[in-house]
C-alpha cells in the first residue's frame, strides 16, 4: 500500500473523529488519514453486551479510503480479535497500534500504550498476532522514544516491531515523561532508521508549518511525516504541507473570515451526529484550537467555554473570534528552501 503523499494525520483521542477527518479531507493533503483510538477491550465488551459500537468509529464504514484505525490493549488475542473485525466488517487500510499514548489511564490503570515500551517481547507478541490476523491489511505501530528519558530503548523497540512484521512505525520524538514538554528530539527519530533493515519510518513531533514538514521532510532519515496537534486548529495544514512537498507554491490560510466559516461547518457536522447540546460541549474545544496564536484569542476562549445552546455558539462566534492572524509559535526546526529531490511516496507494504 502506497501512502501518497507521505503525510499522515495523526489520531488523537478526543479530536480526530469523523467531522475532523472530513474537514482535512475537504482541504486534501493528507495521505493517510486516522480515527481516534480504541480500546480492544472495550470494544470486545461492546459487541459481547449487543452495545452500539464506540463513538470513535462514527462515520468510518461510508467514509472514503485510505484509512486507518488505532487499537490499543495489552493482550495479543484481543488485539488480534479486534484487528480482524476491522478489516474484515470496516473494511479499513491500516490498522496501527497505540504504543505512544502517555496518560495514566492508559499506562499505570491498563498497562497498555507507551507502558509497552518497557517490555518488547510482549510487543512483539501483540503485533505479530495482529498482523497474522489481518493479513493482508498492513499493521503499524505509533511509539515514542522511551518511558523516561534514562530509559531511552527507541532503537531496541524499533527492531522488534520490524522483526514482528509491521509495516510501518511512526516515532513521536518525546518520551512518555515528557508529554509534550519541551521539544521533540529529531535526531533520535533520524538515527532509527539505519538499525532497520526495510521498514519505513514516519517522524511526529512540533510539525506546525508546511515550512517545517518539509525540512524535517529532506533534513531527517524518515520516510513520512505525522502532522498532529498544530492541525486541531488548521485542518488546511496538510495540503499546505503536500504542496511544499511537491515543490509547489504553499497556498495562504483561510481568511479570518473563511476560517470562521470552516468552524461553523465542523460545527454542523459535529451537531449533525451528536445533537445541538453535546455537539455544543463538545465543539468548544474545538472552536478554541481555530483561536490559537491569534489576537484576541484568550477572550474568545473565555465566551466560547461557556456556551450551551446553538444561538449562543453562533453569538460568540461571530462577535468574539479573532479579527485578525496571530504569530506561529517558535520551533527548533528550520525552514528548508531546497524543494528538490523528494520521493513522496511512504510504502507500507
Amino acid at each position: 500500500m502506497e501512502v501518497y503523499p507521505p503525510i499522515f494525520q495523526a489520531p488523537m483521542a478526543g479530536y480526530t473523529n469523523y467531522a475532523y477527518r472530513q474537514i482535512v479531507r475537504e482541504f486534501g493533503g493528507a495521505g493517510l488519514q486516522a480515527t481516534e483510538m480504541v480500546n480492544a477491550s472495550g470494544f470486545v465488551w461492546l459487541d459481547e453486551h449487543d452495545c452500539e459500537h464506540p463513538d470513535r468509529l462514527w462515520g468510518i464504514a461510508q467514509e472514503p479510503r485510505p484509512l486507518a484505525v488505532q487499537i490499543w490493549d495489552n493482550d495479543p488475542e484481543t488485539m488480534a480479535k479486534v484487528g480482524r473485525r476491522l478489516v474484515e466488517e470496516y473494511r479499513v487500510s491500516v490498522v496501527d497500534i497505540n504504543f505512544g499514548c502517555p496518560v495514566k489511564q492508559v499506562t499505570e490503570k491498563a498497562h497498555s500504550g507507551s507502558y509497552l515500551l518497557r517490555d518488547p517481547e510482549r510487543m512483539y507478541a501483540i503485533i505479530s498476532r495482529l498482523v497474522e490476523a489481518c493479513w493482508p491489511t498492513p499493521v503499524t505501530a505509533k511509539m515514542r522514544l522511551g518511558c523516561t528519558r534514562d530509559s531511552m530503548n527507541y532503537i531496541e523497540v524499533a527492531k522488534t516491531v520490524e522483526r514482528a512484521g509491521a509495516s510501518a512505525l511512526t516515532v513521536h520524538g518525546r518520551t512518555a515523561e515528557d508529554f509534550f514538554r519541551g521539544s521533540a528530539d529529531w535526531d533520535r527519530i533520524s538515527e532509527i532508521k539505519q538499525h532497520l533493515d526495510h521498514m519505513p519510518i514516519i517522524g511526529n513531533g512540533d510539525l506546525e508549518t508546511a515550512e517545517q514538514v518539509l525540512f524535517a521532510y529532506q533534513n531527517y532519515n524518515v520516510d513520512g511525516i505525522m502532522i498532529a496537534r498544530a492541525s486541531l486548529g488548521k485542518p488546511w495544514l496538510f495540503a499546505q504541507a503536500a504542496a511544499a512537498l511537491e515543490g509547489r507554491a504553499i497556498p495562504p490560510d483561510p481568511t479570518i473570515e473563511e476560517q470562521r466559516k470552516i468552524m461553523l461547518h465542523h460545527y454542523d457536522l459535529v451537531v449533525e451526529r451528536f445533537g445541538v447540546h453535546r455537539g455544543t460541549m463538545l465543539m468548544r474545544k474545538f472552536a478554541c484550537c481555530y483561536a490559537q496564536n491569534k489576537h484576541g484569542a484568550r477572550h474568545f476562549r473565555a465566551h466560547i467555554s461557556r456556551v450551551e445552546t446553538q444561538e449562543q455558539f453562533h453569538k460568540v462566534v461571530e462577535e468574539y473570534f479573532p479579527k485578525h492572524a496571530g504569530i506561529d509559535a517558535p520551533t527548533n526546526l528550520e525552514p528548508a528552501d531546497d524543494r528538490e529531490s523528494i520521493d513522496p511516496i511512504c510504502n507500507l507494504s
